[in-house]
């Protein structure tokens, strides 16, 4: 059961429903908002204005400006380009159903039927305020209306309405693309009930799946006020220090625990006319040094002049030319060969694990790294100690708004305590940077860091005490399990933990959680414990993917030196640990999110449920390294397929091995949890999770809802194969693919020894076969595969170039 049917069940605390929604403005972001919200689940109005003129093309096809399809013309076609946008904005496109476009004449009537109207229209705020009048007008009492501004006063949206809009009104705003980035600022006005921003805040929690802040209604709110001053600040200190566009790059992304985008990339993706935009917003609310931050440079007003906006428009930071990327001088505003910082600091801090003492190394060193970094991050970290108390009301809500809309591995509180707190301020005070007083005080009453942790409980520092971090139950944190000790078991590649009320986790936490001997080991320990003395268990962890896969490294290594019985001995051990699995008296409820590729995907589809986060990408993807599953995917996803068929029903056995064969062998992968379930790696039963952070809490509800109906393990049963003529069948496409060019010969082998493996061997037409049988045929072609020159050509470009050869 989804989490919105739960909340219209009543299952919920929630004191309201969202039965159906309405966006006001279906340009980039309404549209988005209106795709995550038909992801889940909600019937929703997408509303546009009304076009004042005919295209050419509108007149030679006679339309009028009465007719519908050009009054909803604005509205519809954002429609049709949420089907094209790259990431999808829709989990699958059947959603797009859910969303009903209409405009802002003839369709306001709706409104009356809508529990959440959310405006998205141009950030004006006359025009923001004519369009709630209107919506005042068709409203219902208690229906929430909100405004997804990125920083126009909230206060001054609501004047002059009722007191019940008023009551109820409030701002949401959402970060683009809404589907995927974390953060939702939810900014009440003080006529705003607290009843309306506590059901917000859980609703956006549990139904929406964001990470919510509460900001007070300043001028960008908390993410786009230390964003926007931090990217300003670092373009500053490069025009200053005369770095480069890549150079700057090179130092400020994944290195510091920011996005691979770095600095000047992600203002490329973002599009400058829309960073502009932001940046003026402050400037014009703010004075002195303040305001001369947020004045945009004079080369970027030049860039915003020529058009030269970034991805949008074709160049911005950086031009692609052929296979090459270049990257914008500053000074000529001409392009050129892109640099790369090299410094003996940067050569040093490869030595050190993690971005947190990479980042202490680097701040402190004494070359052009070191000085550039600290002159960037020393002013964000003094400008977010100065906003604290502005902005929003603690510093855990500042650090959480810029990891969760920023994607910083780090928020600046939590960066200082990394770099040290005493040591930091030492430093500002001899570079003349302005400490605020209260960070003084604070040191000197010995509180030399904002978070400290005991008996497993977080703590932030607040008004000269420290005060337990706010955890929505659901949020399960496995570090902080084992800190409490809660580890039953552990070995190199995975731990075994109690997660409570009788339920154990099985965390994988190898390299990229990559299957080796170490984890099977550890499932077969986990499942055994598990059915002497726990109701259940999941498999989840908390890593960047769930499971990239099996230890490709190792089982190159052992082709490449002929070891096929140690090949040959781990496949069996991984098949029999999937099947116990399987078969395992106590349900086993799969959490997979991210990366879920080939033997990730494996451990998923034997459990008896599985439980994925809506970011789940899910595939069997042998074939692009030359191989085929081996750990009994191929026999699972296809009993998957025929599960999934209704009982009593005739079904073309033929038909299901096509699918299964086509799914396989192009090695397709969901993007998303739900069309993981368009694929069948999950079925009607199996659950989807919006909140990521919610995943572990669900998959642990999904076991002891298991094990309080009377968990019974499967009952083995023979399967049903298309055999010696299906086998014919499956290769009659793959033929033709290699006859036409599109596939090559090592391709069609391939093909060959999966058909077979689907097929059931040679044997007649709707045999029954047990699943040993097809382990066995399974095993065989996985390990004719490994033996295989060009499949070990496959598997070291995989390795080495992180990328498919077709050799």
């Amino acid at each position: 059961m989804s989490i919105h049917s739960k909340l219209q069940k009543g299952e919920k605390s929630l004191s309201k429903q969202i039965k159906k929604a309405a966006v006001l403005g279906s340009g980039v972001m309404g549209s988005g908002i209106a795709a995550h919200l038909a992801n889940i689940g909600i019937p929703t109005l997408l509303l546009d204005i009304v076009p004042k003129d005919l295209t050419d093309e509108e007149k030679a096809k006679g339309l009028m400006l009465e007719s519908p399809q050009v009054r909803n013309k604005f509205s519809q076609g954002a429609l049709q380009k949420l089907l094209k946008q790259k990431p999808a904005p829709l989990t699958v496109k059947k959603n797009l159903q859910l969303i009903t476009a209409g405009n802002l004449e003839d369709d306001l009537h709706a409104l009356s039927e809508c529990d959440w109207i959310i405006e998205v229209v141009v950030e004006n705020l006359n025009v923001k305020k004519q369009v709630f009048e209107k919506v005042e007008q068709y409203r219902k009492q208690g229906s929430i209306v909100s405004s997804n501004t990125s920083g126009i006063s909230v206060e001054a949206m609501a004047e002059g309405r009722s007191e019940d809009f008023q009551k109820h009104f409030l701002g949401t705003h959402f970060f683009n693309p809404p589907r995927y980035l974390k953060l939702l600022e939810v900014i009440p006005t003080k006529h705003t009930d607290e009843s309306v921003v506590q059901f917000m805040k859980e609703f956006g929690e549990d139904v929406l799946g964001k990470g919510v802040v509460l900001a007070k209604d300043t001028p960008n709110f908390i993410a786009n006020r230390i964003g926007t001053f931090g990217l300003l600040v670092t373009v500053q200190e490069m025009l200053k220090g005369g770095y480069s566009v890549g150079e700057v790059d090179s130092i400020t992304g994944p290195l510091i625990g920011r996005p691979k985008s770095a600095t000047f990339r992600t203002l490329d993706v973002v599009g400058l006319d829309t960073f502009v935009h932001v940046a003026n917003n402050v400037y014009e609310q703010v004075e002195g040094k303040e305001k001369e931050v947020f004045e945009v440079p004079a080369f970027m007003k030049q860039m915003l002049e020529k058009g030269w906006l970034g991805s949008k428009s074709g160049q911005g930071f950086f031009l692609k030319k052929g296979k090459e990327i270049l990257e914008l001088n500053p000074q000529t505003l001409e392009y050129e060969e892109r640099k790369k910082l090299k410094t003996p600091a940067l050569e040093m801090s490869k030595n050190e694990k993690g971005s947190r003492n990479k980042l202490k190394a680097l701040v402190y060193a004494e070359d052009k790294a070191g000085a550039l970094l600290w002159d960037i991050i020393a002013p964000v970290l003094s400008y977010s100690a100065e906003l604290y108390g502005t902005i929003a009301d603690d510093v855990v809500s500042i650090d959480r708004a810029m990891k969760w809309g920023f994607g910083w591995e780090l928020g600046p509180f939590e960066t200082w305590d990394a770099i040290g707190l005493e040591k930091s301020v030492n430093k500002m005070l001899e570079h003349g940077i302005v400490v605020p007083q209260w960070i003084k005080d604070m040191l000197e009453k010995g509180n030399t860091s904002f978070y400290k942790e005991e008996e497993g409980i977080n703590y932030f520092y607040h008004n000269g005490e420290y005060l337990p971090v706010e955890v929505n139950p659901k949020a399960i944190d496995l570090k902080l399990l084992k800190k409490q000790g809660k580890l039953i078991k552990n070995n190199s590649g995975a731990s075994l933990i109690d997660l409570g009320d009788g339920v154990a986790l099985l965390e994988f936490h190898s390299p990229n959680n990559a299957i080796g001997l170490d984890i099977i080991q550890m499932i077969n320990f986990a499942v055994d414990e598990v059915e002497k003395n726990f109701k259940g268990l999941v498999i989840g962890n908390q890593g960047k993917n769930f499971c990239v896969g099996a230890n490709l490294a190792m089982i190159l290594m052992e082709a490449q030196d002929d070891n096929v019985f140690e090949i040959d001995m781990t496949v069996r051990h991984f098949q029999q640990a999937m099947m116990k699995i399987k078969y395992s008296t106590k349900p086993v409820v799969a959490a997979p999110f991210g990366m879920t590729l080939g033997g990730g995907s494996e451990v998923c589809l034997p459990t008896a449920h599985i439980q994925a986060s809506m970011e789940t990408y899910m595939g069997l993807v042998e074939v692009g390294v030359g191989l085929i599953p081996g750990g009994g995917g191929n026999k699972e996803l296809y009993i998957k397929h025929l599960n999934s068929l209704p009982n009593g029903v005739e079904f073309d056995l033929q038909k299901v091995a096509n699918k299964v064969f086509e799914t396989i062998a192009m090695a397709k992968v969901s993007t998303s949890g739900d069309e993981a379930r368009e694929n069948n790696f999950l079925n009607q039963a199996d659950g989807v999770s919006v909140n990521g952070d919610h995943l572990l809490h669900d998959a642990k509800q999904a076991v002891l809802s298991l094990h309080a109906s009377g968990y019974k393990a499967p009952v083995r049963r023979k399967v049903p194969v298309v055999g010696e003529t299906g086998y014919a069948t499956l290769l009659l496409g793959a033929q033709a693919m290699h006859l036409s060019g599109f596939i090559s010969e090592h391709d069609l082998k391939i093909a060959k020894k999966l058909a077979y493996v689907i097929a059931g061997g040679k044997i007649p037409y709707g045999t029954e076969v047990d699943e040993q049988y097809l382990l066995d045929l399974e095993r065989e072609a996985f390990l004719s595969l490994v033996a295989e020159g060009k499949s070990q050509q496959r598997m070291q470009h995989m390795l080495v170039k992180g990328k498919p050869l077709r050799n």
